[in-house]
Order: structure tokens, then sequence, then C-alpha cells
């Protein structure tokens, strides 16, 4: 099974992994416990990036999220 991270906007418009620089194209992890480690390292390039809210994806399935991005008021 392939592990990957859809980004998000605000608005909920995806953001294509290609135009996130800095912060990877969060696909083809083998694992769902490396896709959340890559994430934990790489979610404030990704945010800077643009991304504000990131969902887990195990091939197609929607396995959790939306997740902001951005720390809580």
């Amino acid at each position: 099974m392939a592990w990957t991270w859809r980004y998000l906007q605000d608005d909920g418009t995806v953001v294509p992994p290609e135009r996130v620089s800095g912060g990877g194209d969060g696909s083809g992890f083998l694992t769902q416990s490396e896709a959340e480690s890559w994430l934990g390292e790489r979610w404030r390039a990704l945010a800077d990036a643009g991304v504000d809210a990131v969902i887990l994806l195990e091939e197609s399935r929607e396995v959790y999220g939306p997740m902001s991005l951005h720390p809580p008021d």
C-alpha cells in the first residue's frame, strides 16, 4: 500500500505537490508511521509554502483529515 499526503488551502482547494517548494511531495510511504513522521519533520515548510491543511491517504482512501498545519488560536 502507498501512503500519501494531499495538500489543501483554507478554502479546500487542492495544492498540487509540485507547487510546494521545500516541503517535498509527501508521497510513496510504505507505512502510515513513515508518512506521519515525514509530516512531523516538514509541516512548517509546508505551511510556509501555502499549505493550510493535509489529508492522509492510503491508496485513494482518506484515512484522516483535513488536519490544519496552523497552531490553534
